[in-house]
């Protein structure tokens, strides 16, 4: 009987026991986390800070779920692993041993290296115990600062307006998430979050947060603004829990470093979801996907390797839809301009490097009262797209950019001056569908 070991209990590590469970009916596997809340819906914390979902909607497993997939649990902290020996050492010195091993550990949210971030008050939005946290200090909050990029930063500022805290957002550039957006969007959301109430600082650094009897009284910052609050959000990026693999000599990188296997320079240990580094062939680099749908598939690929079912995996299309100060937007492949987000320390949650990639493409846009459309449009294919607001076209873009179809017949109208992009966009997906049908 092969004894799999599976350490993390997020949906990586849950989509690999359900493929080990379905393939080796009479195996063993077991689970490690350190999480005490078990298994939960990471992107669900920002619909229970803003209240549109009580706390039992984040468990998507019942215990019955857990008994069907007959996982051996317990809560504990894995501290290195024994190659060699092939086990597993906890933090009490008790070892488990394993045949496969899959590291689902996750990511953690990156801090400021600043005077006062261990002060209470200071919060982030990385785990469920934060939500409890910040709804229990946004009680007796009249004001907070937020401080970071990306979608987090936004889940963070719309939660405490949700909960009657008027929010501060300090933005080391000079427009939101410019690696990702283009001006005209970032424009957009910053209009929205002003029409909310909050109060935007373009340009400004945190240096110092103060305190008083160990709590959250005010912030300063590199200018020498100084502004009074009970709270202070950041948002920065995250850092891949990659310790498992550095203190076990396995080859790491930014995260631990995986081949499109998703397997580890130990071939008996696997990695996947938000700690993996992923070989892209492509591309010839190693790239990063903080993306819940893609932890789930490399799960579930990473189980189907530990089963010996040789899979390669295929990096998807990278997309998400989010909501940006309320404004349903959907981010479909490579759109962005490179470079770094200066409000970000790296890869941000919800989010994939492969948005950021430079293209030789040309980007046209279109705005409407329902929303803005942005297609990047390369030589024969459509690469990537933003859709903010109406979603129509939001499947459309998706099926065409992930089957790289061939826009020839289209491209030079969508080239043109004032061209309907949203109708030209549907007509061509319509005609490729019933084409595609036949």
């Amino acid at each position: 009987m092969r004894r799999y070991g599976i350490v993390g209990s997020g949906v990586a590590g849950l989509s690999a026991a359900a493929v080990i469970r379905a393939q080796d009916p009479g195996s063993e596997i077991w689970n490690i986390s350190d999480d005490p809340f078990g298994f939960y819906s990471r992107p669900g914390l920002a619909y229970l800070l803003s209240g549109e979902v009580p706390e039992q909607f984040l468990f998507p497993m019942s215990e019955d779920d857990f008994r069907g997939l007959k996982i051996r649990r317990w809560q504990a902290r894995a501290e290195r692993i024994e190659t060699a020996g092939q086990q597993v050492v906890l933090e009490d010195g008790s070892t488990v041993p394993y045949d496969r091993l899959l590291i689902a550990t996750g990511a953690a949210a990156s801090l400021p290296a600043v005077p006062g971030v261990n002060l209470n008050g200071v919060i982030k939005l990385d785990h469920l115990q934060d939500a409890h946290d910040i709804l229990s200090i946004a009680r007796r909050a009249r004001t907070a600062i937020v401080v970071g990029g990306g979608i987090t930063a936004l889940e963070l500022v719309e939660g405490l307006l949700a909960r009657r805290v008027q929010p501060h957002y300090l933005l080391r550039g000079s427009r939101y998430w410019n690696n990702v957006l283009d001006e005209t969007e970032s424009r957009i959301i910053e209009r929205r979050l002003v029409e909310h109430g909050v109060e935007l600082h373009f340009q400004t650094e945190l240096t110092e947060i103060r305190g008083d009897n160990g709590r959250v009284t005010g912030i300063r910052t590199k200018s020498g603004l100084e502004i009074r609050c009970e709270m202070v959000g950041i948002a920065i990026g995250i850092q891949p829990r990659k310790e498992l693999g550095d203190l076990s000599g396995i080859n790491t990188g930014r995260g631990i470093l995986v081949n499109e296997y998703l397997q580890t320079s130990d071939p008996a240990v696997y990695a996947a979801g938000d700690v993996a580094q992923v070989f892209d062939p492509a591309s010839g680099a190693y790239l990063f996907d903080s993306l819940w749908s893609t932890a789930r598939e490399q799960g579930r690929i990473a189980g189907l390797n530990m089963c010996d079912l040789a899979t390669p995996y295929s990096k998807k299309l990278a997309f998400n839809v989010t909501r940006l100060a309320g404004l349903t937007t959907t981010i479909i492949g490579q759109v962005g301009g490179g470079g770094k987000d200066a409000d970000l320390t790296g890869i941000a949650r919800g989010d994939s490097e492969t948005w950021r990639h430079t293209t030789d493409a040309i980007s046209v846009s279109s705005d409407t009262k329902e929303g803005r459309l942005r297609i990047q449009i390369g030589p024969q294919t459509l690469l990537g797209a933003v859709v903010m607001g109406n979603q129509a076209l939001s499947q459309p873009l998706q099926d065409l950019i992930y089957n790289q179809v061939d826009i020839s017949p289209v491209r030079a109208r969508l080239l043109q001056p004032q061209a309907p992009i949203a109708g030209l966009m549907i007509q061509f997906w319509n005609n490729w569908k019933k084409a595609d049908a036949a």
